[in-house]
């Protein structure tokens, strides 16, 4: 086959970067025909992507903000090259900005997450297009698209659970002496600070809110917050909101703003992860949410949402919280917003729950390993669709 994977740029410091490229380097690996299309991550030259197994062509970004201008040609300039063999465009990113015509013409896989609690009308019209091929990255995808009749196959993310493993340094350093954190229990956020003008995703508001509850009563903690502080991609700047709540400096740290934004090393943040006594994960929906499992295969337990993709990708000593339904008025569908007080309650269960690396949490963990995903979901996908 002659494939194109269209998504953020293998290798980018990105969620679907990183799967991108676990899913590109195994496809050059084990004799695929493979070329990257890039909608963040190249911009304004055709490159070359280096995998361990070869290189692969990599197109750059287009003019639209998600390459719908030039996705079309990128993959047809790709695939003509092989004209003797199967062409298959795989999508990894959300299916409702995927407006080009190819997206009407050629075989399609969409590898899509679904982060409501009721499935957007746009995502159901692209997954009901009768070239696409639709694979749900979670069960809870899975049910939402078995529930509307559309056939799917389910194939979750995947981890290096040879990287994500307990790991007590970070560089050179012990993660407790990088953090700084002088025997404190550590509260950690790993998420993307982007916004839908007010409203945001991974619900900032309301996990900070919890947690400068949760320091009033327990003053040895401390927020690690693994994101952009001030939005600079579309995000909210978090320093008003953390003044507003009296968080102070020494009670909340941040990566160093470069390392963030050029991608810190997968070991380096294998050991934040198990700096942090426990990943605070509560957001209005997920359609993966990859720190989650990155967090648990480093024996780190999860406060997560009890709703969407997040509960099935919790080990039994994980910890949900409780929500209320909110409508989003741009993809006509429902998200739910996390309580406070549930967060709270979850926060204080985890700090009486003490410090330690979780067993159940790194066992539950390996079977997202992503070699493991790739022989037993993605090959088996790929032989029947060849």
């Amino acid at each position: 086959m002659a494939i194109s994977v269209w998504s953020n740029s293998p290798g980018q410091p990105t969620g679907y970067g990183e799967q991108a490229k676990h899913l590109i380097d195994r496809l050059k690996r084990d004799g695929f025909n493979v070329a990257a299309l890039s909608n963040y991550g190249l911009e304004g030259v055709v490159g070359v992507y280096e995998s361990p197994s070869g290189s692969v062509p990599h197109y750059a970004r287009g003019m639209d903000l998600y390459s719908n201008d030039v996705v079309g040609v990128h993959h047809k300039h790709f695939t003509n090259q092989f004209p003797k063999e199967k062409h298959l465009l795989i999508t990894l990113y959300d299916v409702w900005v995927l407006k080009a015509k190819v997206f009407d013409e050629m075989p399609v896989a969409s590898w899509t997450p679904l982060d409501h609690v009721t499935m957007p009308p746009l995502v159901e019209q692209f997954l009901r297009k009768p070239n696409v091929k639709p694979i749900s990255m979670s069960p809870h995808g899975q049910r939402q698209m078995d529930a509307k009749g559309i056939k799917n196959t389910y194939i979750p993310h995947g981890i290096d659970t040879a990287v994500f493993q307990p790991t007590e340094m970070i560089g050179v350093h012990k993660g407790s002496d990088f953090l700084q954190t002088k025997d404190r229990f550590v509260v950690g956020m790993v998420a993307a600070n982007k916004a839908s003008g007010l409203v945001h995703r991974k619900a900032f508001s309301e996990n900070l809110l919890a947690f400068s509850l949760f320091h009033q009563k327990y003053p040895d903690s401390m927020l690690y917050l693994h994101t952009d502080p001030i939005g600079t991609q579309g995000g909210w700047n978090l320093m008003p909101l953390l003044a507003s709540l009296g968080i102070k400096s020494e009670a909340v740290t941040f990566p160093n703003p470069i390392d963030y934004k050029y991608g810190i090393g997968q070991k380096d943040l294998a050991g934040l992860y198990t700096a942090m006594d426990v990943l605070l994960a509560a957001g209005y929906g997920e359609g993966f949410g990859i720190p989650t499992v990155e967090a648990q295969a480093c024996g780190t337990r999860v406060i997560g949402s009890n709703w969407a993709a997040t509960p099935d990708l919790l080990s039994e000593d994980c910890w949900v919280v409780d929500g209320q339904l909110t409508w989003d008025a741009g993809q006509n569908a429902f998200w739910q917003v996390p309580q406070v007080t549930s967060i709270l309650t979850a926060l204080e269960e985890a700090y009486k729950a003490g410090k330690g690396r979780s067993g159940a949490s790194i066992l539950f963990a390996r079977q997202f390993d992503v070699e493991t995903v790739w022989q037993e979901k993605w090959l088996p996908f790929l032989k029947k669709n060849a």
